[in-house]
């Protein structure tokens, strides 16, 4: 049975010992652990030992603090560690690999390109208004014959149009021939003045038939048959095809009517409306083609031969003529069409692609990668945007660069926030960069805790009046002394000469000397030195 007792007395104590060593591993407090190759004494918490530029709250970047602490949300303060960027110019960002890789950036070399651009607008097809002619007469008449009877009906030029009766033409045809016969009378006459009389007035009037487009055929066979005629024929200016018709058949006319108008087709113009922006890639002379979607497949080809030198106040856009051969006569006016004009190519230019270009609206900036994780923004002069992704670059940038295409929005977003930082802890103008900034807060109440001061934003509740008898005088010995005395002196207010130029007064403090009692201490710093004390 004692031998029993033993084994299980030893077990026993087996069991508690590997009980405690497996314990002790467990929950032993682990060694502290730090970087491959990083130093034991390293002072600062950047690499090397260098001090940090601001610390700043994790999940909010705009919190930012001279030193470390906690942020709004409870977070311990991260410090921002000088990079290659110092020194570099304002706004220069540096970025990791590992950042760069997860949010997508892609850099683009800046080289030089020859950019062209393809004005595209909708063109409608009209007369070309050199080439429409009307029909006038100069006398006042009556239609007696139509000859050309309806809209749309091809004429050739010399083709009679219609006759008109005119009293005025018959009377100036038998003025004529009275004019014809005196002139002959007079002919022989020994007097030079008569003679010249009748041969002017012969002149005046056959000038005046002449200046009634009365051809000069019909007045020679005036002149040789000595017939009057009763009508005068119109005859078409131009050929082409009758666009207005303006009268009928008995019908009386004036001067000022419009009998005729003829529109030759066999050129055509196409007008078309481009947008201010477009007007620098156009030249008189330019190619261009016309697209109808009545000719599916078939193109017309034409020439730039005039671009408006004003702009539509209602629509912004500048008018530009095409002119196209219509032999064929498949342009007819009022048709629409889509014109494609060839721009001037601008050769050899410095260009970016569109993607790597940012507008802030006052600003126009780009990206530039200036290698090791070094990106600055850079402001750019841009001149003519092809279309299809491409812009002159005029100045900002130069040849070989790269651009970030990618991602450059949040990196813009860090500088200016970067920048931003720099310029609030910079120093005021009125201090020197190297005097020592004022402490915030309450740097001349270390070791004393306010009332209000964790963060809650309220009025610190007055303290309570000391009371001397209770008061435990034990970690003052300098006063044990000064028993005996019935009542304090106040101290003394420090004159403005030899007052301490403290930090500004925080908010919830007053400024009299018991608003700073904590528990019996005067506000100044020597007030432990200088109150007495009672014993009752």
């Amino acid at each position: 049975m004692n031998a029993r007792r033993t084994l299980l007395a030893l077990a026993a104590l087996a069991v508690a010992s590997a009980a405690g060593w497996l314990g002790r591993g467990f929950f032993a407090e682990p060694a502290p652990m730090r970087p491959v190759g990083a130093s034991p004494t390293v002072a600062g918490p950047c690499p090397g030992g260098a001090s940090p530029l601001y610390w700043k709250a994790p999940m909010d970047p705009g919190y930012v603090r001279d030193g470390p602490g906690k942020s709004p949300m409870g977070m311990d303060l991260v410090p921002e560690c000088p990079g290659a960027s110092t020194g570099g110019a304002p706004g220069t960002v540096v970025i990791d690999a590992a950042t760069v890789q997860n949010i997508g950036v892609r850099t683009l070399q800046v080289d030089r390109r020859d950019l062209f651009r393809s004005v595209r607008a909708v063109g409608r097809v009209a007369y070309d208004e050199r080439r429409v002619a009307h029909v006038h007469t100069k006398v006042q008449g009556w239609v007696e014959r139509l000859l050309v009877t309806h809209v749309g009906q091809r004429v050739e030029r010399g083709q009679p149009l219609l006759e008109i009766y005119s009293p005025e033409l018959v009377a100036t045809q038998e003025e004529l021939l009275l004019a014809g016969r005196y002139r002959d009378t007079t002919r022989d006459s020994p007097f030079a003045d008569v003679h010249g009389g009748g041969e002017s007035l012969f002149e005046a009037t056959r000038r005046r038939l002449a200046l009634w487009d009365i051809p000069q055929r019909d007045i020679e066979r005036l002149l040789r048959t000595g017939e009057v005629k009763r009508t005068l024929t119109l005859y078409a200016p131009a050929s082409g095809v009758v666009t207005e018709l303006g009268v009928r058949s008995g019908m009386q006319v004036r001067p000022h009517a419009n009998l005729y108008t003829i529109a030759d087709l066999s050129k055509v113009w196409v007008l078309a409306d481009v947008y201010e922006f477009e007007l620098p890639w156009l030249e008189l002379g330019r190619e261009a083609t016309v697209e109808l979607r009545s000719l599916p497949g078939e193109s017309m080809r034409g020439e730039l031969t005039y671009i408006a030198p004003f702009l539509d106040p209602k629509t912004r856009t500048a008018q530009v003529r095409l002119e196209l051969d219509n032999a064929a006569g498949k342009l007819k006016p009022e048709m629409f069409g889509n014109a494609v004009i060839a721009g001037t190519p601008r050769a050899d230019v410095l260009a970016v692609p569109s993607d790597a270009v940012i507008r802030s609206g006052t600003r126009t900036l780009a990206v530039v990668s200036l290698g090791q994780g070094r990106f600055e923004p850079r402001d750019l002069e841009l001149g003519l945007d092809n279309g299809q992704g491409w812009l002159e670059v005029r100045a900002g940038l130069r040849e070989g660069e790269r651009v970030v295409v990618s991602s450059q929005f949040l990196i813009d977003s860090e500088s200016n926030l970067q920048e931003a930082v720099q310029k609030l802890l910079a120093p005021p103008a009125h201090e020197s960069p190297g005097a020592p900034r004022a402490p915030s807060g309450h740097a001349g109440h270390a070791g004393h805790e306010m009332p209000g001061e964790a963060g809650s934003g309220t009025e610190p509740a007055p303290a309570p009046e000391p009371d001397h008898a209770t008061m435990d005088h034990s970690a003052h010995t300098d006063h044990s002394a000064n028993t005996g005395h019935s009542a304090p002196d106040p101290p003394a207010a420090p004159s403005e000469a030899e007052a301490p130029a403290g930090p500004p007064t925080h908010a919830g403090h007053a400024e009299a000397p018991d608003a700073h009692h904590h528990a019996g201490h005067a506000g100044t710093p020597d007030a432990h030195d200088s109150m007495p004390m009672v014993e009752e």
